[in-house]
């Protein structure tokens, strides 16, 4: 049995009004937010896709700055590689013309003038720069200058002139994320694209006998490659041209040393990981020097740079060597120029896969977006209709409080 008593009437009109106060408190602050969902009890289900929606909506956006970046660069490199391209046909004329032999020494020399800016504005390619100040052919070594400059004496010229260009940068690679767990390589290693002929390097120890001592590892063009203990030099072989280096190696017939080349044009990078294994080969120094002018004393390297080529070619115009300029610098500017064109196709290919990833990516924020609204934007016609109710009701619940407890003080006094 309940007891009624006036005090109950007056408890639940003030329960029943707090009630409404808060119900139209969180239409209120839906309608000031504009999200439907204002704490996770609300929608547990759609709050956790609410959760998940926005999580992969913010993976998407940067998948799309990701691809806008690589974008950039990309163009960017392509343009110098455009101009280093046009550079290397000019040369390539000049060399045509100095080779036919009905010019004087006089003319070569006048023609190694030209050639000597067109080298200038080509390792001046080679050492661009992006927006942010990063090198654009270094490798992941960016803010370092790309290719050094050595200034000497040449033959034939009264000035000190370009006498060898170095590579300062390196071969890693960065992986940028496009899509979820999928990557785009960015490779920008200078000593790839501005490379004309494939590398040899040739050893000056017999390996016939050489057994590794220990396991160790070995690194070839950025490969890393296992040396077991026992294992003998044709083991050794065996392993590089199985892995995925792009590098042949084989045994000298004649000398016994190993012998290692590039299947492209591309400068080679070796060296020690763990232990001394192509040290006691006699391919490398020990590891306090670092790639790639680290191979020991007596390896013969041969295939140079475009610099090295357009230098050979200047130098033959100095000294007025027809029948050089018509033979080894025109194919090595040949071979050359098929490189470059290569990595321009390269380069296109990647412009064009990262605008395609960066198409989608902006597409799918959309989708996302969508999805985000439909679990939790608000519908602003149910909410105003809401808050009209609840203010009706909140205004008839006063009202009714008002008729029941009508009495006041002047009552008593009579």
């Amino acid at each position: 049995m309940q007891r009624i008593s006036s005090k109950m009437y007056n408890n639940d009109t003030q329960a029943n009004l707090r009630l409404q106060e808060s119900r139209m408190n969180n239409v209120q602050n839906q309608i000031g937010s504009q999200q439907k969902i204002q704490r996770l009890r609300d929608d547990p289900l759609a709050a956790g896709h609410l959760v998940r929606y926005e999580s992969y909506l913010n993976r998407v956006n940067q998948f799309e700055k990701n691809a806008a970046t690589l974008t950039d660069e990309f163009a960017l490199r392509e343009g110098y590689m455009q101009d280093s391209l046009d550079i290397m046909q000019r040369i390539r004329e000049l060399a045509v013309t100095g080779a036919n032999g009905i010019y004087t020494k006089e003319d070569l020399s006048n023609m190694a003038t030209e050639v000597d800016e067109l080298l200038a504005q080509l390792v001046q390619n080679a050492n661009a720069v992006s927006s942010d100040g990063n090198a654009l052919f270094a490798g992941t070594n960016t803010k370092a200058t790309a290719f050094e400059v050595e200034m000497g004496n040449v033959e034939g010229s009264g000035i000190p002139l370009v006498q060898n260009v170095k590579y300062n940068g390196n071969i890693d690679v960065n992986m940028i994320e496009i899509d979820e767990h999928k990557y785009m390589a960015n490779d920008n290693a200078g000593n790839k694209t501005f490379w004309a002929e494939n590398q040899q390097v040739y050893g000056a120890r017999d390996v016939s006998s050489w057994q590794a001592s220990s396991d160790s590892i070995i690194s070839i063009d950025g490969v890393e490659i296992k040396v077991s203990a026992g294992d003998n030099a044709y083991a050794l072989v065996s392993k590089i041209n199985s892995s995925a280096a792009a590098v042949k190696a084989s045994i000298d017939p004649v000398t016994n040393s190993l012998n290692l080349a590039t299947t492209d044009a591309r400068q080679l990078w070796v060296t020690d990981v763990n232990g001394n294994a192509m040290n006691e080969l006699g391919i490398v120094n020990d590891s306090t020097q670092k790639p790639p002018y680290n191979f020991a004393k007596g390896v013969r390297v041969a295939g140079g740079s475009m610099f090295d080529t357009v230098i050979a070619f200047r130098n033959a115009l100095l000294s007025g060597d027809n029948e050089s300029i018509g033979g080894r610098v025109l194919g090595s500017l040949d071979m050359g120029i098929n490189s470059l064109v290569t990595r321009l196709a390269k380069s296109g290919s990647e412009y064009e896969r990262a605008q395609l990833n960066m198409t989608r990516s902006s597409k799918l924020a959309l989708d996302v977006t969508q999805q985000i609204s439909r679990e939790g934007d608000l519908n602003y016609t149910k909410a105003i209709t809401d808050l009209k109710m609840l203010d009706y009701a909140n205004q008839a619940t006063l009202s009714q409080a008002g008729k029941m407890y009508s009495s006041t003080l002047l009552n008593y006094m009579k």
